[in-house]
């Protein structure tokens, strides 16, 4: 699966607002770190709260960080309006889906057209995808990958 990815990096995916190709290869490498439950290792300078900078960031995104031993989080660029930010979550779910393979479903009873919650049934891993509007008053959308109680 990892040449698909890589290939899929390389030509890019085609239409969405987020579909930089650099940052496909960063999400695989990150939840291959959450499956075996070591995102401790990818923990960086300490936050407020809970939160921690992570080292290893998504290419492209922003504020990518930690938040406790089990979830990891990073906003898209900005949109200036929810509409925008909304569109560019449907493409990036597709996106996502094919970057990270079959293995990744979507989990039609519990999203929406501003929350998605994918999952992968082979490790215990999912990732919630949402539209969210940030400090600065500016639309992102947010990637939350979590690990699941084993």
């Amino acid at each position: 699966m990892r040449a698909a990815v890589v290939a899929l990096a390389v030509v890019g995916f085609g239409g969405s607002a987020l579909a930089e190709s650099a940052w496909c290869p960063d999400l695989a490498r990150v939840t291959d770190v959450a499956a075996t439950s070591r995102l401790a290792s990818i923990a960086g300078t300490p936050r407020d709260g809970n939160f921690r900078d992570t080292t290893m960031p998504l290419a492209g995104w922003r504020n990518c960080s930690l938040y406790g031993a089990r979830t990891y989080t990073c906003d898209s660029q900005a949109f200036k309006t929810a509409a925008e930010a909304e569109r560019a979550l449907a493409a990036l779910v597709d996106d996502v889906r094919t970057c990270l393979g079959a293995d990744w479903s979507k989990d039609d009873s519990r999203s929406s057209a501003v929350y998605v919650v994918l999952r992968n049934e082979q490790d215990a891993v999912s990732m919630t995808l949402s539209t969210d509007q940030a400090d600065d008053g500016q639309h992102v959308v947010r990637l939350t990958l979590f690990v699941r109680s084993r």
